[in-house]
């Protein structure tokens, strides 16, 4: 099965526990956990925490967080939504005031309340059996001793450099001698491992209502910002009901929007109308096919993907088989349809990514997200903390569904999943923005109807639509590329990699965890 795949390593197996992360330090710290006795939540949370030290530009305390958890000893999955919200100010007259057409991508405009250190202890204190400040330990040890700066966090540092530059602060943390840190070197940041220190005595109340709070309001007003400490006070995650679907007798869940994971639904009910494993793997018929639908859902997603405390979401709709084989038809087998697609349901008006199981079968899927690469670009003052960059999220056009507003979330592209066949269970994610739901279904298609392991799912060659044009990774074949093109899309090489996956499967007859770790990435799978 690896004909024209990166090269692939072997599906890591172990029968106790198992964890896969992308940098191998927060493998092993969520590895430790386990075998100290601690179940899923307390790995995943260790090991979140060490990504948001060692993995800066694509997560970080400033940042937002999802999870699905399956409960072994009920077998029922919960899903914990801690995006952030925007603050009381932003006011969509605001940001009109100052000119803007757009929400802002970076700045400190672009900065919402980070959700990820209050969903950190909301799920701890639900489902853990250790302490916050016991699990922050690893990372603050990273932070203030310092770690090796690994060759893809490197290679994406250096490539995302000029988002820090115009802030001093963000130079003076994350730049050497005004260059990124070079792969092989130690990184040290020790005013981010006193905030860490903080927040392990203090829980989310030193981060919410305390010193930290205090310091990141001050840094915003300082920079004409919209954050009040109110806005940090009033924050609370959120425990949500997840939403399914049945793609070829496996069940998939998602977190529901404000999240885009039912975008990957939207898709996956589409593709189950067709005989997606009589086509070839990575042929024209098969590209076409799962482009097409998933361009289909992605503009349900624009248009109707927000905050659903503000909005009447058509999602029973958007979800429905007979919503699906509509979308189907509307399929051209031999021609791309043109951009813009208008979307069909009717209604009332870069990120981390790992996944753990623990001796008794609970599992975590779990997501960590600055959004875009160092996220706002701005560093907090003295905190340390690299703010996310949410409320680009946002449209800034009123009367639609994801518009700005106090107290709102955006639509959001981090997205965990969880996949059930029997008795068995899939957790799995893809990080990668907005590539997050094409992800899923191309991890999930490769695995279920086309016979791949997980590390062979996981190590297939992506491709992208986005914007009007596909993007293939390199291994994709050039007569498939011409052949796209015959169908009238629009199609070009990307010499950056399309996400990073993690999954592990338990098999519970046997008792096996299987797990598979993108070679995309730094990270690894271990097991024990």
């Amino acid at each position: 099965m690896r004909d024209n795949q990166f090269p692939g390593r072997s599906v890591v197996m172990s029968t106790h526990g198992m964890i896969a992360a992308s940098q191998p330090m927060a493998t092993q710290a969520g590895l430790a956990v386990l075998q100290a006795g601690g179940n899923a939540m307390d790995a995943a949370i260790a090991a979140s925490a060490v990504l948001c030290v060692t993995e800066p530009q694509s997560t970080g305390i400033g940042g937002d967080c999802f999870l699905l958890y399956h409960e072994a000893k009920t077998g029922k999955l919960h899903g914990l939504n801690g995006s952030g919200r925007a603050p009381v100010r932003a006011i969509l007259e605001e940001f009109e005031r100052r000119g803007l057409m757009q929400a802002p991508e970076f700045g400190i405009l672009s900065v919402i309340v980070p959700g990820a250190v209050d969903a950190w202890q909301t799920a701890l204190e639900r489902f853990g059996t250790r302490s916050l400040e016991e699990m922050l330990q690893p990372a603050i040890a990273f932070a203030a001793d310092g770690y090796a700066v690994t060759p893809v966090v490197a290679k994406a540092w250096q490539n995302n450099a000029s988002v820090l530059v115009p802030h001093a602060e963000s130079r003076r943390d994350f730049l050497v001698d005004g260059h990124a840190p070079a792969a092989g070197t130690v990184h040290r940041q020790p005013r981010l491992a006193q905030s860490l220190r903080r927040i392990a005595r203090g829980g989310r109340d030193a981060f919410y209502r305390g010193a930290i709070a205090e310091e990141i309001v001050r840094f915003s007003r300082a920079h004409d910002g919209l954050l009040e400490l109110e806005d940090f006070a009033a924050y609370r995650a959120e425990w949500v009901e997840p939403i399914g679907t049945d793609y070829r007798g496996v069940r998939v869940y998602e977190i529901p929007p404000n999240g885009q994971g039912i975008t990957a639904l939207m898709t996956l009910n589409i593709l189950e109308q067709a005989d997606l494993r009589g086509m070839a793997h990575l042929s024209a018929d098969h590209l076409h096919l799962v482009i097409e639908a998933f361009k289909l859902a992605w503009a349900e997603r624009d248009e109707y993907v927000a905050d659903p405390a503000f909005n009447q979401l058509p999602v029973e709709e958007m979800l429905s088989k007979e919503f699906a084989a509509r979308q189907y038809a509307r399929i051209d087998p031999q021609r791309a349809a043109r951009y813009p697609i208008a979307p069909s349901a009717r209604a009332h008006r870069d990120t981390v990514y790992l996944s753990v199981v623990d001796r008794d079968r609970n599992a975590v899927s779990f997501i960590n997200s600055l959004y875009y690469p160092f996220g706002s670009g701005m560093v907090a003052g003295d905190t340390g903390i690299m703010l996310q960059n949410r409320g680009a999220g946002f449209v800034l056009e009123l009367g639609h569904f994801n518009c700005i507003a106090p107290r709102k979330r955006p639509l959001h592209t981090i997205i965990p999943a969880m996949a059930y066949r029997d008795e068995d269970l899939l957790s799995f994610g893809v990080m990668g923005g907005d590539y997050q739901p094409m992800g899923h279904v191309t991890v999930l298609t490769n695995w279920l109807d086309y016979g791949m392991d997980l590390q062979e799912a996981i190590d297939a060659p992506r491709f992208q639509p986005g914007g009007g044009v596909v993007a293939l990774e390199r291994p994709v074949p050039q007569e498939v590329l011409k052949a796209l093109q015959q169908r009238g899309h629009v199609v070009g090489r990307t010499e950056l990699s399309l996400g990073g996956a993690q999954a592990i499967y338990v098999d519970a007859k046997n008792g096996v965890l299987s797990a598979g770790s993108d070679p995309r990435k730094d990270g690894c799978a271990l097991g024990y």
